[in-house]
């Protein structure tokens, strides 16, 4: 077991963001404690495979609920040195993205079959896979009526509440096809693999923050 030692923040001036102070000595632990970050690292880059579950009845869970925190619009932007952002680097997984795209592709089956439609079943297909990416979701199903479902595939070895990244190109899809987009969040994938859906525009469901921006000359 690694015990943290937290000594005290020089010069820190309490902003009362205590999320903000708990990163901080996170950070300060990361870089005394060398092998903290290599075990970090491991643990994201890991991997995955598509695990072998055959009852999907307890699968799907609720979303969590966005908090709406009122500010005047401008976010202040506080810089922190990172070693390594570790949910970027979980994202750029690309067998665990693959995984939960799998995943997903059997669960949609498994939905339409259980509800008495296995003809719709049989066209569920992995479109970032047959197709490519850059359609703005991953995996095409279908309501029981037989409408499209479009489905974008977010997957993560931690929590529910774990924050994702979504591209330009997904974020417009689902402002476009809105009535048809659904995000599908699968976390505790290594454990115990769940997911939620949202349906309709990312941004009506999740706080958007712009963490990278492209830079040009014209």
């Amino acid at each position: 077991m690694i015990e943290f030692d937290f000594p005290p923040l020089r010069g820190y001036q309490p902003r009362g963001n205590y999320q903000g102070l708990l990163r901080e000595v996170v950070e300060q632990q990361l870089q005394r404690f060398a092998h903290l970050d290599a075990i970090a690292l491991a643990a994201v880059q890991q991997p995955a495979v598509l695990p072998e579950l055959l009852d999907f009845s307890s699968v799907e869970t609720s979303a969590p609920p966005r908090k709406h925190v009122a500010n005047d619009g401008a976010r202040p932007y506080h810089t922190h040195p990172v070693k390594r952002d570790y949910l970027a680097r979980e994202a750029r997984n690309q067998s665990l993205g693959l995984a939960g795209e799998e995943f997903v592709m059997h669960y949609e089956h498994w939905r339409l079959v259980h509800l008495g439609k296995p003809q719709l079943a049989d066209r569920v297909e992995h479109v970032s896979n047959s197709k490519g990416d850059g359609l703005g979701y991953d995996v095409l199903s279908f309501d029981p009526s037989g409408r499209e479902r479009f489905i974008e595939v977010k997957t993560t070895a931690y929590s529910k509440e774990t924050p994702f990244y979504v591209t330009r190109g997904e974020l417009s899809f689902s402002r476009e096809a809105s009535t048809q987009f659904h995000l599908c969040r699968v976390f505790d994938f290594r454990k115990d693999p769940r997911l939620f859906s949202l349906k309709g525009r990312l941004d009506d469901h999740c706080q958007l923050d712009p963490v990278t921006y492209q830079a040009s000359f014209g």
